[in-house]
Parts: C-alpha cells; structure tokens; sequence
C-alpha cells in the first residue's frame, strides 16, 4: 500500500475547500488498515478517517497528521434474501456509498432505505453521525456495526449499542478511537415499483428544494429542538446572505445549506460564514445553532 505525503484534499471534498494532508492513504483491507495505524503510532502523528468527504470542512492548512480514507478500494456490499423473514440483508464496507445501498436495495424490492438515495456520504460517515433525510436515519435500517478498536481488534456492535441519537453515535464519544469497518443493513421486502416511485418523489424533492448542483457539505447546521435551522435563519433574514465576494454564501434555494459558488471560498471563508449565521441567529432569536459540519485540521 502506498502512503502519500502532502496530498491536497479540496478535490475529495463535497465543499471543494481544504489544504493538504502531511500523509495520505487508501487501506483497501483491514491488514493494510493496521499498517496505517502502526504508522501513525511509529510517527507519533494523529489521523483522521474520510469516506465521501461530504459533511467534513478541512482547514486550508490542511491536516498534520494522516488522512486514511475509504472509498472504491473498501466498498464491498453484498445482498441476500430471506424469504421466510421476509426480509433482505445487506452487509456493506465503510466505503461503500450510502447511496449505493439504497439503490441496490430498490433494485432487490426492499424497502426502508428509500431515504439514503440521495445522500452522498459513505456507509462509515452515516453509521458515525446516524445521517438521515426525509424522515428516514441509518438506525432505522441497521442491526450491527463491524469496527476495529483501539487494541486493532476486530468488534461487533449491535444496533442498540450503537447509541443511535439525532447525527449522534457512540463512535463520537465512548468509541471514539474506533475506525468503523462496515455495517449489516434489515430491510423489509416491498413493492417495488412503490420503491421506485417513492425514491424518484424524494430525489425530485431533494433537486427542488436543495442546492445540489453548487458546492456544500449538505445541511450546514443540527436542527434545533422544537425548531428548524433553515426556518431560524430565514427568519434572520440571511437567505442568500454573504459576508463578501469569496464565495461562501447561505444558498439562495435553501437556508439550511452553506454554499460555496465556483468552488472559490476558502475553508476560513466557509467558516467565517458559519460562524457569523450562527451568532445573529443566537442573537436574534436566542436559539444557539450547532453545526452539523465536521471541522477538520486548525483553523486558528
């Protein structure tokens, strides 16, 4: 396996900002895995695991350590059918897409990943913050979590034990030294041509609604409790706000989303603006926003 130095990440990430990682790798097996972690360890360096890059905001300093990220090399899935149960199970590596998942599973007529088709994170990043859209959430769907501690020992979690919250796991608190090797997924068997109407209703929404064609990493901040924060910022007035002309902008199409236009915002721009809503939110309304986005690398 090889370990890059000074890989520039912007090109990974959904929000096309971010400088570059001191080392770089793409483990496409567990043993590979811990020859990364031993490296680290050797190194005296600290890491950080990617998938999709599609909710993380990496400073333009970039990363001092080393980046491991899973994606194609680490995205085995495979399906299987219980007739009997009347169900379909799904076990998928961290680097599978979670849209993959739920367009294989509407392949096979199986219902209750409708939700996921749209989503562009890995199946890693969606067990770690528990992504959702549409009323659905990954710990609706999945029964165990496949990871590796910080012993390099192979565990299994079941669904309970997960912790599941609203964008929350154990993976980001008690586990939070664990890398997360894959997930088995339980979905019902259904119609399929009513999966298939009910994933083309959610995309349709999803292209309407969102800005899915300019750079973001998806909903900027948790929804607040009792409240929505799009609805909070709109009510600030901050639709299609921007702070200057760098690029980073609140998306004219939906509040909720951070935007940054022709890919030209800095990741300091990108925060400057997160950090600005936030505060005339708190200030006008009293409700303190918290953001979804993960910060990643120094940003002092």
């Amino acid at each position: 396996m090889q370990i890059e130095e000074n890989v520039i990440l912007k090109e990974f990430t959904t929000f096309k900002c971010g400088g570059p990682a001191r080392y770089f790798a793409r483990p496409s097996s567990v043993e590979e895995l811990i020859e990364c972690i031993q490296f680290c360890k050797k190194e005296n360096i600290d890491r950080v695991i990617l998938g999709a890059c599609s909710n993380v905001l990496i400073s333009d300093k970039g990363f001092d350590g080393m980046v491991i990220r899973f994606d194609e090399n680490f995205a085995n899935m495979s399906i299987s059918i219980d007739t009997d149960r009347g169900v379909g199970v799904i076990d998928a590596l961290c680097g599978a897409k979670l849209s993959t998942l739920g367009m294989q599973a509407m392949k096979q007529g199986l219902t209750g990943a409708e939700f996921a088709c749209g989503i562009p994170g890995s199946i890693g990043g969606a067990i770690f913050m528990n992504a959702g859209a549409f009323g659905g959430e990954i710990k609706d769907i999945v029964t165990s979590v496949d990871y590796i501690d910080s012993n390099l020992v192979l565990q299994t979690l079941d669904q309970q034990a997960c912790r599941f919250a609203y964008r929350h796991s154990a993976f980001m608190d008690e586990l939070k030294d664990a890398i997360i090797l894959g997930a088995r997924f339980e979905l019902k068997i259904g119609d399929q041509d009513q999966i298939k109407t009910c994933v083309n209703e959610l995309r349709q929404k999803r292209v309407l609604s969102q800005p899915v064609d300019v750079p973001s990493a998806g909903s900027t901040f948790k929804r607040p409790c009792g409240n929505f924060a799009a609805a909070l910022i709109q009510e600030c007035e901050l639709k299609g706000f921007k702070l200057d002309e760098s690029g980073a902008q609140v998306s004219p199409k939906h509040t909720g989303f951070i935007v940054n236009n022709h890919g030209s915002a800095s990741a300091s721009d990108v925060k400057k603006l997160i950090k600005y809503v936030s505060n005339k939110v708190y200030k006008d309304t009293g409700v303190r926003l918290e953001p979804e986005v993960r910060y990643i690398g120094d940003f002092d």
